[in-house]
Protein backbone atom coordinates (compact mmCIF):
# COMPACT_ATOMS: atom_id res chain seq x y z
CA UNK A 1 0.00 0.00 0.00
CA UNK A 2 2.91 2.50 0.71
CA UNK A 3 4.37 1.54 -2.39
CA UNK A 4 0.77 2.23 -4.49
CA UNK A 5 0.51 5.74 -2.38
CA UNK A 6 4.31 6.70 -3.57
CA UNK A 7 2.72 6.47 -7.29
CA UNK A 8 -0.14 7.92 -7.13
CA UNK A 9 1.85 11.01 -5.46
CA UNK A 10 4.33 10.90 -8.17
CA UNK A 11 1.07 10.48 -10.99
CA UNK A 12 -0.79 13.57 -9.09
CA UNK A 13 2.60 15.84 -9.34
CA UNK A 14 3.05 15.31 -12.60
CA UNK A 15 -0.35 16.07 -13.13
CA UNK A 16 -0.20 19.44 -11.10
CA UNK A 17 2.88 20.24 -13.19
CA UNK A 18 1.20 19.37 -16.51
CA UNK A 19 -1.34 21.80 -15.80
CA UNK A 20 1.06 24.77 -15.00
CA UNK A 21 3.13 23.90 -17.65
CA UNK A 22 0.30 24.36 -20.04
CA UNK A 23 -1.34 27.35 -18.46
CA UNK A 24 2.62 29.08 -18.79
CA UNK A 25 2.09 28.35 -22.33
CA UNK A 26 -1.09 29.90 -22.37
CA UNK A 27 -0.46 32.70 -20.09
CA UNK A 28 2.84 33.83 -22.08
CA UNK A 29 0.77 33.77 -25.15
CA UNK A 30 -1.92 36.00 -23.72
CA UNK A 31 -4.90 33.45 -25.08
CA UNK A 32 -7.06 34.96 -22.46
CA UNK A 33 -10.46 33.03 -23.32
CA UNK A 34 -8.49 29.76 -22.26
CA UNK A 35 -6.69 30.66 -18.80
CA UNK A 36 -7.77 32.96 -15.58
CA UNK A 37 -4.61 35.69 -16.28
CA UNK A 38 -2.25 36.13 -18.57
CA UNK A 39 0.96 38.53 -19.12
CA UNK A 40 -1.75 41.29 -20.58
CA UNK A 41 -5.03 40.40 -19.78
CA UNK A 42 -6.61 41.46 -16.42
CA UNK A 43 -7.14 44.44 -14.61
CA UNK A 44 -4.05 47.00 -14.69
CA UNK A 45 -2.78 49.34 -11.50
CA UNK A 46 -0.13 51.16 -10.90
CA UNK A 47 3.24 50.16 -12.55
CA UNK A 48 5.75 50.67 -10.02
CA UNK A 49 3.96 48.57 -7.20
CA UNK A 50 3.25 45.96 -10.26
CA UNK A 51 6.88 46.20 -11.10
CA UNK A 52 7.30 45.40 -7.41
CA UNK A 53 4.92 42.70 -7.39
CA UNK A 54 6.38 40.72 -10.58
CA UNK A 55 9.87 40.67 -9.69
CA UNK A 56 8.99 39.46 -6.08
CA UNK A 57 7.51 36.74 -7.90
CA UNK A 58 10.08 35.88 -10.19
CA UNK A 59 12.50 35.77 -7.53
CA UNK A 60 10.63 33.49 -5.83
CA UNK A 61 10.35 30.93 -8.87
CA UNK A 62 13.94 31.14 -9.45
CA UNK A 63 15.22 30.72 -5.56
CA UNK A 64 12.95 28.01 -5.19
CA UNK A 65 13.85 26.58 -8.50
CA UNK A 66 17.73 26.97 -7.99
CA UNK A 67 17.95 26.27 -4.02
CA UNK A 68 16.09 22.59 -4.42
CA UNK A 69 18.09 21.34 -7.15
CA UNK A 70 21.58 22.05 -5.31
CA UNK A 71 22.88 18.41 -4.32
CA UNK A 72 23.39 20.37 -0.59
CA UNK A 73 19.89 21.14 -0.32
CA UNK A 74 18.97 17.63 -1.42
CA UNK A 75 21.29 15.74 0.44
CA UNK A 76 19.37 17.49 3.77
CA UNK A 77 16.11 17.15 1.84
CA UNK A 78 16.48 13.62 1.85
CA UNK A 79 16.50 13.21 5.76
CA UNK A 80 13.06 14.35 5.33
CA UNK A 81 11.54 13.40 2.64
CA UNK A 82 11.97 9.33 1.08
CA UNK A 83 14.47 9.59 -1.76
CA UNK A 84 11.65 7.90 -4.25
CA UNK A 85 9.87 10.99 -4.57
CA UNK A 86 12.35 13.41 -4.22
CA UNK A 87 11.92 14.37 -7.93
CA UNK A 88 8.37 14.23 -7.80
CA UNK A 89 7.97 17.01 -4.41
CA UNK A 90 10.72 19.02 -6.12
CA UNK A 91 8.48 18.82 -9.19
CA UNK A 92 5.69 19.75 -6.70
CA UNK A 93 7.05 22.98 -5.72
CA UNK A 94 8.26 24.14 -8.82
CA UNK A 95 4.71 23.84 -10.09
CA UNK A 96 3.48 25.90 -7.18
CA UNK A 97 5.84 28.38 -7.47
CA UNK A 98 4.55 29.10 -11.55
CA UNK A 99 1.10 28.64 -10.37
CA UNK A 100 1.47 31.46 -7.60
CA UNK A 101 3.42 33.87 -10.26
CA UNK A 102 0.88 33.16 -13.01
CA UNK A 103 -2.05 33.62 -10.98
CA UNK A 104 -0.60 37.02 -8.81
CA UNK A 105 0.98 38.71 -11.97
CA UNK A 106 0.26 41.78 -12.54
CA UNK A 107 -0.37 43.11 -16.12
CA UNK A 108 1.99 46.35 -17.26
CA UNK A 109 0.45 46.93 -20.98
CA UNK A 110 2.77 49.83 -22.14
CA UNK A 111 4.05 48.45 -25.32
CA UNK A 112 7.36 48.36 -26.29
CA UNK A 113 7.29 47.52 -29.96
CA UNK A 114 4.25 46.46 -31.97
CA UNK A 115 4.91 44.78 -35.33
CA UNK A 116 2.44 44.65 -37.50
CA UNK A 117 4.23 43.90 -40.75
CA UNK A 118 2.09 40.28 -41.65
CA UNK A 119 5.37 38.15 -42.45
CA UNK A 120 7.39 39.42 -39.77
CA UNK A 121 4.40 38.90 -36.84
CA UNK A 122 3.70 34.96 -38.32
CA UNK A 123 7.45 34.41 -38.41
CA UNK A 124 7.34 35.70 -34.41
CA UNK A 125 4.09 33.59 -33.61
CA UNK A 126 5.19 30.34 -35.43
CA UNK A 127 9.02 30.91 -32.96
CA UNK A 128 6.69 31.04 -30.26
CA UNK A 129 5.35 27.24 -30.53
CA UNK A 130 8.78 26.09 -32.11
CA UNK A 131 10.26 27.56 -28.59
CA UNK A 132 7.67 25.33 -26.52
CA UNK A 133 7.93 22.13 -29.47
CA UNK A 134 12.31 22.24 -28.51
CA UNK A 135 11.25 22.50 -24.75
CA UNK A 136 8.92 19.57 -24.96
CA UNK A 137 11.14 17.65 -27.11
CA UNK A 138 14.22 18.44 -25.32
CA UNK A 139 12.66 16.70 -22.29
CA UNK A 140 11.88 13.40 -24.23
CA UNK A 141 15.47 13.31 -25.29
CA UNK A 142 16.74 13.21 -22.03
CA UNK A 143 13.99 10.81 -20.43
CA UNK A 144 10.79 12.59 -19.96
CA UNK A 145 9.43 10.64 -16.80
CA UNK A 146 12.71 10.58 -15.36
CA UNK A 147 12.90 14.37 -15.32
CA UNK A 148 9.72 14.50 -13.79
CA UNK A 149 10.05 12.06 -11.40
CA UNK A 150 7.16 9.58 -12.76
CA UNK A 151 10.46 7.33 -13.31
CA UNK A 152 11.27 6.95 -9.78
CA UNK A 153 8.09 6.45 -7.99
CA UNK A 154 7.01 3.92 -10.98
CA UNK A 155 10.19 2.06 -9.65
CA UNK A 156 9.87 2.28 -6.52
CA UNK A 157 6.57 0.91 -6.63
CA UNK A 158 7.34 -2.17 -9.02
CA UNK A 159 11.00 -2.50 -6.75
CA UNK A 160 12.88 -2.27 -9.23
CA UNK A 161 16.39 -0.27 -8.61
CA UNK A 162 16.74 3.25 -9.64
CA UNK A 163 19.91 4.24 -11.35
CA UNK A 164 20.83 7.49 -11.92
CA UNK A 165 21.21 8.45 -15.72
CA UNK A 166 24.80 8.37 -17.28
CA UNK A 167 26.35 10.96 -19.32
CA UNK A 168 24.50 11.71 -22.44
CA UNK A 169 24.34 13.86 -26.05
CA UNK A 170 21.03 12.54 -27.57
CA UNK A 171 19.35 14.58 -30.11
CA UNK A 172 19.42 18.49 -29.52
CA UNK A 173 22.24 17.99 -26.78
CA UNK A 174 24.43 16.84 -29.57
CA UNK A 175 24.40 20.71 -30.58
CA UNK A 176 23.57 22.98 -27.89
CA UNK A 177 24.48 22.13 -23.94
CA UNK A 178 20.50 23.19 -22.88
CA UNK A 179 18.16 23.20 -25.19
CA UNK A 180 15.28 22.82 -22.83
CA UNK A 181 16.56 26.41 -21.63
CA UNK A 182 16.64 27.54 -25.38
CA UNK A 183 13.46 26.41 -26.24
CA UNK A 184 12.44 28.87 -23.18
CA UNK A 185 13.94 31.76 -23.98
CA UNK A 186 12.41 31.18 -27.62
CA UNK A 187 9.39 31.29 -26.62
CA UNK A 188 9.34 33.87 -23.69
CA UNK A 189 10.83 36.47 -26.42
CA UNK A 190 9.19 35.58 -29.72
CA UNK A 191 6.23 37.93 -29.94
CA UNK A 192 5.05 40.19 -32.57
CA UNK A 193 3.74 43.29 -29.40
CA UNK A 194 5.97 43.04 -26.07
CA UNK A 195 4.26 44.94 -23.82
CA UNK A 196 6.79 46.42 -20.68
CA UNK A 197 5.18 43.44 -18.44
CA UNK A 198 6.41 40.70 -20.91
CA UNK A 199 9.51 42.41 -21.32
CA UNK A 200 10.21 42.06 -17.58
CA UNK A 201 8.56 38.54 -17.52
CA UNK A 202 11.28 37.75 -20.44
CA UNK A 203 14.15 39.96 -19.04
CA UNK A 204 13.51 38.30 -14.95
CA UNK A 205 13.33 34.49 -16.57
CA UNK A 206 16.31 35.18 -18.84
CA UNK A 207 18.03 36.23 -16.01
CA UNK A 208 16.57 33.35 -13.96
CA UNK A 209 17.73 30.97 -16.92
CA UNK A 210 21.36 32.65 -17.14
CA UNK A 211 21.96 32.14 -13.01
CA UNK A 212 20.33 28.43 -13.18
CA UNK A 213 22.46 26.99 -15.99
CA UNK A 214 25.68 28.43 -14.16
CA UNK A 215 24.83 26.66 -11.37
CA UNK A 216 24.30 23.48 -12.95
CA UNK A 217 26.89 23.08 -15.16
CA UNK A 218 29.19 23.39 -12.39
CA UNK A 219 27.21 20.91 -10.89
CA UNK A 220 27.81 18.64 -13.92
CA UNK A 221 31.51 19.41 -14.03
CA UNK A 222 31.57 17.59 -10.46
CA UNK A 223 29.84 14.48 -11.66
CA UNK A 224 31.02 14.05 -14.85
CA UNK A 225 34.46 15.67 -14.50
CA UNK A 226 36.59 15.91 -18.10
CA UNK A 227 33.67 14.42 -20.02
CA UNK A 228 31.63 17.35 -18.84
CA UNK A 229 34.72 19.91 -19.27
CA UNK A 230 34.81 18.25 -22.75
CA UNK A 231 31.46 18.71 -24.02
CA UNK A 232 31.44 21.87 -22.98
CA UNK A 233 34.05 23.73 -24.58
CA UNK A 234 32.97 22.01 -28.39
CA UNK A 235 29.33 22.59 -28.17
CA UNK A 236 27.52 26.22 -27.76
CA UNK A 237 25.54 26.80 -24.52
CA UNK A 238 21.93 27.68 -26.16
CA UNK A 239 22.49 28.40 -30.08
CA UNK A 240 24.20 26.23 -32.70
CA UNK A 241 27.37 28.62 -33.79
CA UNK A 242 27.21 30.62 -30.74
Amino acid sequence: MKRFSVFVYGVLCYLIFFASFVWLILFVGDFETLVPTTLNGGTTGAWPQAVLINIGLIALFGIQHTVMARKSFKKWWTSIVAQPIERSTYVLFSSLAVLLLLWFWQPITATVWNIEVTWASLILQWAFWLGWLILFLSTWMIDHFNLFGLKQVWNYWRGNTQNPPGFMKPGFYKFVRHPLMAGFLIAFWATPHMTAGHLLFSAGMTIYILVGVYFEEKAMVRRFGEDYKEYREEVPRFFPGM
